[in-house]
């Protein structure tokens, strides 16, 4: 904790005054000297400050929140990763670097928020923003840091925790204490923010609404069983944001993840990167995600993994009989007659026969076969398929540079591009409703259907609209919905506040290795156009050898990064109940 706390509370001002201008969304202003008691005289410093809060100190989250999110789950295939058994343990890099942003962005958060509201010279307005904006970024850090860890410390002032030199010596609050400091401190944000949309994509009132509706559904469960009082207002916040937000979801769901559409009413709160000269602006993830050749800028990796065979079944073009040692393939659609109907298949991973207009668009469109066997249209062709699971990844990726350039108006840079991160969505909103609804009995009243239905609808036009919905049916939905961004681990934690045994059961039962001789079976499909499962290099199936993930109730709570724990032992010790309303206050 020591370096986390220390570090971050000791320069986070400073690194929140001293960054010089990033383009676009971090545009700051022309002065060059600044100190603690000037900065913030201005409404434009007052936002400016802010800005940093929406990208820089979650940058080294950035790639750990898909590894957790997406190869825990079972949604996404990497390698021997920890993520994919169950194994990862206090040293992991990712796991390390993840805690540290969080706690980075907790002092960040902290250090503005305060400095803000001390501040003379800015508008009450401009003020209450900008305070309440940091106040949301806050709640979202310590949503993911008790979803991980469980139990963590509160740290509520960072100067006053700095002052009290007691950094090594904090205690573990009980996580459903930490569920009752985030809703305080949105509570806080919505007496700050402003209800009106920001055209930048910045928090407004109905975008912290969103996520303490979410909030309030996953601490329902903490106690182990579900608190319908809980539900109600988790329901009751989705539906305020749904009635009265004036957002709409997109039309087309491809449209959510591109560029031009970064600010969109289907995003409430992302992380809003921009390419200039600070590295840590800059959202990397195509180069972990998008397959080799993909792009001009650097070396990208996403051909060791993508897109599991579990959620390719989840989807429906493939099916695989049993489990574990008994897994064997049943089907695997053939691409020419596959039964595509839900456009999110696509839009989350590529398979034999999808084109996609909005990447490579300067050369026609990318044709995912041709640009691995076709050296006419992609010169460096390897003539060998990458993804061990016969797809590779969607979401995330900008394209290549002329992509970039019509999409965001900029050029992009060392693998980095200033595609948004979505973090809480209108449709997840939708669903959080429908969810609530659902565990509460009242599945068959008509806001819980209509938003289940518009968020399903969207997915698969030709669905008929259904008359009552189950706590299964949205459990399903929200993994189709959200699937590739980070969101699905947590989806699990949630569940097994109060049903532990579905969740490890679901795990266990999932098929989370690779497959074999896809290469062959893609490039005949290419060349003649047959879909043929016995190749030249043998049968296409499902590798079978692996056992059955070791999932257990401690499965749900991540360990702590060894470092954290040498330097604060209390990190191992049993968490104290607090009483957060009684003991802090904003």
């Amino acid at each position: 904790m020591k370096t986390n706390v220390i570090k971050y509370g000791v320069v986070a001002l400073a690194m929140s005054l001293g960054l010089t201008s990033c383009d676009n969304f971090l545009n700051r202003p022309t002065e060059d000297n600044y100190n603690a008691d000037n900065y913030y005289s201005t409404d434009a410093a007052c936002i400016s400050g802010v800005n940093y809060l929406y990208n820089s100190p979650w940058y080294d989250f950035q790639r750990g929140f898909i590894k957790v999110g997406e190869v825990f789950s079972g949604n996404m295939y990497w390698g021997n990763s920890p993520y994919l058994n169950f194994s990862v343990n206090g040293t992991d890099q990712d796991l390390v670097n993840m805690s540290y942003s969080l706690w980075a962005v907790i002092g960040h958060c902290s250090t503005v928020y305060e400095s803000i509201e001390k501040a003379e010279g800015p508008s009450e307005a401009v003020k209450k923003q900008c305070m309440g904006e940091a106040l949301t970024w806050k709640a979202m850090a310590y949503f993911y840091l008790v979803r991980t860890f469980g139990d963590v410390p509160i740290i509520h002032s960072n100067s006053a925790t700095l002052a009290e030199g007691n950094y090594n010596e904090l205690k573990k609050v009980q996580k459903a204490d930490v569920y009752d400091y985030i809703i305080l401190t949105l509570e806080k944000a919505l007496e700050l923010l402003p209800k009106q949309k920001n055209v930048e994509g910045r928090i407004d009132y109905y975008c912290a609404e969103g996520l303490l509706a979410k909030v309030y559904l996953t601490k329902a469960g903490v106690s182990g069983s579900l608190d319908n009082a809980d539900l109600q207002k988790a329901a009751d916040y989705a539906k305020d944001v749904i009635d009265n937000s004036g957002r709409e979801l997109m039309e087309n769901y491809e449209d959510i993840f591109r560029g031009s559409n970064n600010a969109s009413d289907e995003s409430l709160i992302a992380w809003r990167w921009t390419v200039g000269s600070h590295w840590t602006c800059q959202n990397t993830l195509q180069s972990d995600l998008a397959i080799e050749g993909f792009c001009e800028v650097g070396s990208v990796w996403g051909g060791w993994g993508g897109p599991s065979v579990d959620l390719m079944e989840a989807f429906g073009v493939i099916e695989i009989e049993g489990y574990g040692l008994d897994s064997r393939l049943k089907t695997f659609d053939n691409p020419s007659s596959r039964a595509d109907i839900d456009t999110r298949r696509k839009a989350t991973m590529m398979l034999a026969g999808d084109f996609y207009p909005y990447f490579w668009r300067d050369k026609g469109g990318f044709d995912y076969l041709r640009f691995i066997y076709d050296k006419s249209y992609n010169k460096d062709a390897t003539g060998q398929l990458e993804g061990p699971c016969g797809c590779n990844n969607v979401k995330h990726l900008y394209g290549n540079a002329a992509d970039h350039q019509a999409e965001m108006g900029i050029s992009d840079a060392r693998m980095a591009s200033a595609l948004a991160t979505h973090l809480l969505r209108l449709a997840d909103v939708y669903l959080i409703h429908a969810e609530a609804m659902a565990l509460m009995g009242k599945g068959g009243e008509a806001s819980a259907v209509d938003a289940y239905n518009k968020v399903h609808q969207r997915a698969i036009p030709t669905a008929a609209a259904v008359a009552n919905v189950t706590f299964d049916m949205v459990w399903k939905e929200r993994r189709l919905e959200f699937a590739g961004e980070g969101d699905r681990w947590y989806d699990f934690v949630r569940r097994s506040y109060y049903d532990v045994n579905a969740c490890i059961d679901e795990l266990k039962k999932q098929h989370r290795n690779q497959m074999w001789n896809c290469d062959p079976l893609y490039k005949a499909y290419f060349e003649s156009n047959t879909w043929n499962l016995v190749t030249v290099d043998g049968t296409v199936e499902y590798n079978y050898e692996v056992d059955v993930p070791n999932v257990t109730e401690n499965s749900f709570t991540i360990p702590f990064p060894t470092e954290d724990v040498a330097l604060n032992p209390n990190l191992l010790a049993e968490p104290e109940h607090v009483d957060i309303r009684a003991t802090y206050k904003y």
